[in-house]
């Protein structure tokens, strides 16, 4: 970015737009920077080391795999033009994240990358063509004075080489040596530039220094296969993150608003305006076309469509929605041209919650990683020890051979498939449970969740719906019936959804919905209240047209006590009831309506726990619900060789020592939970899962967070873990054994510095394709 640019990043309209993480408490706030010219774990560190030395920054997270920046900083002493200068002093690029400009910029760095690629390739192949006659050719056949012009002719077509294609190389080295420390490409760029000086003093007459042997064909070709290695490794890396930035890429640039003054009666016939998507505000009217994202939550206003949520919920088939119904931003409108009217915006929007746990995800690292990463400074200076001390030993056997040898021992060593190894895996992993409605906060979790043995959830909220159904109608108290239709007077059950409107209590809007369900047109009958008033911890209460006062709430209230004593003589006296009458009431209560709700399994519960079970995973129920409703609910997901009851009308308290004696034993424990009482167990649990639509608490203590309360996510999640540490096993395995192997093999002799960039380049590009493998997991698998 120019210096422009940089100062223009203070403005605090774009700065507000950066912030979409959300915000800490006292001004704190959290912002995503992209990078660009990162390589390694080393250039993490340098990066995190200079963006901590900005005053006011508390905490840095940089992930190479990604080239991603996560800083919490406070915006009262470090602006975001202050950040990205200090990246840039550092001699990388930055900018504030977003998932398009990182795609547009990792594009740009691969089309550079091609073209070194190609201007390598080309000259390596002249260079062949060239040292192919010297190979070939007995001794004395060639004179000596065009031996000489065909060194100087490989001498030429090395420069492009050397001063092009060798530029992120050398760059990076320099970079690192002015900071006083060692990168990646610091043995890569000593050992090109070490072959160079002396094959330029060989082909020069300069052989009693440099001996008579010139590298051309090595430097060449070695340059060639690193280079075609890093831009295949680039096109794989960009496979581990796609499938989570596609989550972040969702709204549109631009919207169609209704102009100013149009009434929502008048939308048919409304005049539009193209407006960007910064401009909307809360309450305006927007069109929204078929195959455009919607842009902001909202309510819809006209029209009836099909809505694609598959990257918000993980749910694959259309959901239908009409005039009346929500719909989220992100989703895509697949039927008709709506529209709505805009309820939320920003960081308000779920969309934009479920981005900002992206972008957390872009950049975690566990903490094992982050300790390993500061080993990679110390490393690299052992490398150079090692080629240093291997040169100086073939000064001895063969001095002709010395820098040949310290060029392959600082090649062949470079860790640059050790640093892929873990992020490439952990990464791709939390791509493809995102593609199934899994979202992961921290990476750490994903090995924990790999040995997991027991998993305990939450009944009410968790396996049961978050909403209560109505599952019957009590009439005059006495009678009880199970069919809205049948059971309950069509006028009264009328009135009773229509007072029922002007409450906010859940069982209020249980109701109400209920009463929707069974319109053919999703419309309710309208009754004209007045003077409506709700009691808290009792009910609504409302005047009719003739002048009669209703209530609709609990049954002492409604019913009085000796009714409500009668009332609760009933069958399933457990369940939750409302009841709706007159007030004031002498007759028998034959004009009395009671609405029994009970609460129902998620549809997916039990194939989850099902799935669970075949992977070898015990769970239970670990619930504050009455024992014989979590009895009830153990005996519908399965029974007891499925699921068992570890405890039920458990307080916090209780959840937290059997999750205790759980640890006692060694065992490692999930959970998941919904509620605000679910926190501190969840805090307490080796792998914690919230589900998205839980309390804001529960959420934060989360490792993993289930879209759209998808529960057949979590054995999908188990899968994938198990899959992601045994990769991370093998490339590890696999990263080691080829340091061990190649690096006695090039201080012997044995292996070419052209031999060892082809290792280095291949090791690399097989633990990101060995890590991409993690993406074709599904449940199915």
């Amino acid at each position: 970015m120019t210096a422009a640019q940089v100062a223009g990043l203070d403005d605090p309209e774009l700065l507000a737009q950066c912030e979409v993480e959300g915000r800490q408490p006292g001004g704190v706030r959290r912002i995503g920077l992209g990078l660009s010219g990162m390589y390694c774990a080393a250039c993490a560190i340098t990066i995190e080391d200079a963006l901590m030395g900005v005053p006011g920054v508390r905490e840095v997270r940089v992930q190479a795999a990604t080239q991603r920046a996560r800083i919490l900083f406070d915006p009262r002493k470090a602006t975001l033009s202050t950040l990205v200068r200090a990246v840039q002093r550092v001699g990388y690029r930055a900018w504030p994240d977003a998932a398009a400009r990182a795609g547009n910029e990792r594009l740009k760095d691969r089309r550079k990358l091609l073209w070194r690629l190609a201007v390598a390739g080309f000259c390596m192949m002249q260079v062949m063509m060239i040292t192919t006659m010297q190979y070939v050719a007995g001794p004395g056949e060639i004179p000596p004075d065009l031996w000489n012009l065909m060194n100087w002719a490989c001498w030429v077509l090395s420069l492009p080489v050397l001063f092009f294609s060798c530029g992120p190389f050398l760059v990076g080295a320099w970079r690192a040596a002015r900071q006083g420390r060692v990168a990646m490409d610091t043995p890569v760029a000593l050992g090109i530039v070490a072959m160079f000086v002396v094959s330029m003093g060989a082909s020069f007459g300069a052989t009693d220094i440099f001996g008579h042997d010139a590298y051309f064909d090595s430097l060449t070709m070695f340059v060639t296969f690193l280079l075609g290695g890093r831009w295949l490794e680039s096109r794989a890396r960009e496979g581990v993150t796609q499938s989570l930035e596609a989550l972040c890429t969702r709204l549109p640039e631009s919207v169609e608003r209704a102009v100013a003054g149009t009434e929502a009666d008048a939308l048919a016939a409304a005049q539009v305006e193209s407006i960007p998507i910064s401009s909307l505000q809360h309450g305006d009217l927007v069109r929204v076309a078929v195959g455009q994202a919607f842009p902001a939550d909202g309510q819809i206003l006209l029209g009836r469509t099909e809505v694609d949520e598959a990257l918000l919920t993980g749910e694959s088939r259309a959901v239908p929605r009409q005039q009346g119904q929500m719909v989220v931003a992100g989703s895509v409108n697949l039927g008709a041209s709506v529209w709505i009217a805009v309820e939320r915006l920003g960081p308000d929007t779920r969309y934009q919650q479920i981005v900002s746990l992206v972008h957390q995800a872009l950049t975690e690292k566990p903490g094992w990683m982050r300790a390993a990463d500061r080993f990679a400074g110390p490393f690299l200076w052992t490398v150079l020890a090692l080629a240093a001390l291997g040169a100086l030993a073939w000064l001895w056997i063969d001095p002709a051979r010395s820098i040949w040898v310290a060029v392959s021992v600082l090649v062949v060593t470079c860790p640059c498939a050790l640093s892929l190894a873990a992020p490439s895996a952990l990464l791709a992993a939390a791509g493809s449970m995102a593609r199934h409605g899994v979202l992961v906060r921290h990476l750490d979790a994903l090995e924990a969740l790999s040995s997991v043995q027991q998993f305990y959830f939450d009944k009410t909220g968790t396996l049961t719906e978050g909403e209560l159904h109505l599952i019957g109608v009590i009439e005059g108290v006495n009678n009880l019936t199970h069919s809205v239709e049948q059971g309950a007077r069509v006028h009264s059950w009328h009135a009773a959804v229509s007072l029922a409107m002007h409450s906010q209590h859940p069982l209020s809007r249980s109701l109400v919905q209920a009463a929707q369900r069974h319109a053919e047109d999703g419309q309710v009958p309208a009754f004209a209240w007045h003077d409506v008033r709700e009691e808290a911890g009792k009910g609504v209460v409302g005047i009719d047209v003739a002048g009669r006062r209703w209530k609709l709430g609990a049954a002492s209230w409604v019913l009085g006590e000796s009714s409500a004593a009668q009332a609760a003589q009933l069958p399933n006296a457990a369940l939750a009831r409302v009841w709706f009458g007159p007030v004031d009431d002498e007759q028998s209560l034959e004009n009395v309506l009671g609405f029994v709700f009970d609460e129902s399994l998620r549809a997916d519960a039990a194939p989850a726990l099902a799935g669970l079970h075949e992977l070898g995973v015990r769970s239970a129920i670990l619930s504050g619900d009455r024992q014989d409703r979590v009895d009830a609910a153990v005996t519908l997901l399965g029974g007891a060789s499925v699921v068992d009851v570890a405890a039920a009308e458990a307080t916090p308290e209780t959840k937290l020592r059997v999750i205790a004696e759980m640890h006692k034993h060694g065992h490692r424990v999930a959970v998941v939970g919904d509620g605000i009482n679910d926190a501190p167990v969840l805090a307490k649990a080796d792998v914690s899962i919230a589900l998205d639509q839980g309390s804001a608490l529960a959420q934060s203590q989360a490792d993993l967070l289930i879209l759209g309360g998808r529960l057949k996510g979590i054995p999908l999640a188990v899968q994938v873990s198990r899959r992601a540490s045994a990769v991370v096993r093998q490339n590890l395995v696999w990263a080691a054994a080829y340091n061990l192997i190649c690096i006695p093999v090039a201080l012997v002799g044995w292996l070419p510095p052209w031999l060892a960039g082809l290792g280095m380049a291949l090791s690399s590009l097989g633990v990101v394709l060995n890590a991409l493998r993690l993406s074709k997991v599904s449940p199915a698998n």
